[in-house]
């Protein structure tokens, strides 16, 4: 089989929630990270974290309303805190906007690299847990986690390792709490909810 080709693509709207700090740096290009907090319709907010080699104040003023494109991105933790699995917005483009309205829309082909859980909730609904590779160019790739739920999850919970999909979702961070040493410590994961999936044939 032909290897996949991967998409990625998500377009944001949301409140920058704090200054540009350092991230780290690739092939001498410095980047910086950034948090920006996307309201859902349900009045929760998603806060998600942004990669940007503009690190401009002017630009990233808080509390501004922001339209931002990219890519979303992940990779392994090898600090010992936090998430293993850490997931970030790699910000292609970004500007000020005057629409005070959230805005979080993902597209996402992979292939699926772990067999998908399917569960129930405690009031019976589906879901499906779901870890998609994404190739990115230069052969490597971002490992995803996507949750489907209800019909999505049923088929969705039939597929196999292997296996291409292309969907419609939309990147959201979950809170929790972790027991450490005895303490409970809170924590943030991301996953991507998946609304909708699409033909893998389709064009992009």
């Amino acid at each position: 089989m032909d290897e996949f080709r991967g998409e990625n693509k998500i377009v944001l709207r949301g409140q920058a929630a704090g200054q540009p700090l350092p991230s780290h740096q690739n092939h001498g290009v410095s980047y910086y990270l950034v948090p920006l907090r996307v309201p859902r319709l349900s009045g929760v907010d998603d806060m998600l974290n942004l990669i940007t080699s503009n690190p401009d104040p002017a630009l990233w003023t808080a509390d501004q309303w922001m339209d931002v494109e990219g890519e979303v991105r992940s990779y392994n933790n090898r600090s010992g805190q936090g998430s293993k699995l850490v997931i970030t917005v790699l910000v292609r483009s970004a500007r000020p906007c005057a629409e005070q309205a959230g805005e979080n829309r993902l597209t996402l082909a992979g292939a699926l690299c772990r067999t998908p859980v399917k569960r129930r909730t405690p009031l019976g609904r589906e879901i499906c847990d779901l870890l998609l590779a994404v190739n990115r160019p230069y052969g490597r790739a971002d490992y995803l986690p996507c949750i489907a739920w209800g019909s999505l999850a049923v088929h969705c919970g039939a597929l196999e390792v292997g296996d291409t999909l292309r969907l419609e979702g939309r990147l959201q961070s979950r809170q929790y709490h972790k027991l450490i040493d005895g303490e409970q410590v809170a924590r943030t994961a991301y996953e991507i909810s998946v609304m909708n999936l699409l033909d893998p044939a389709e064009p992009s």
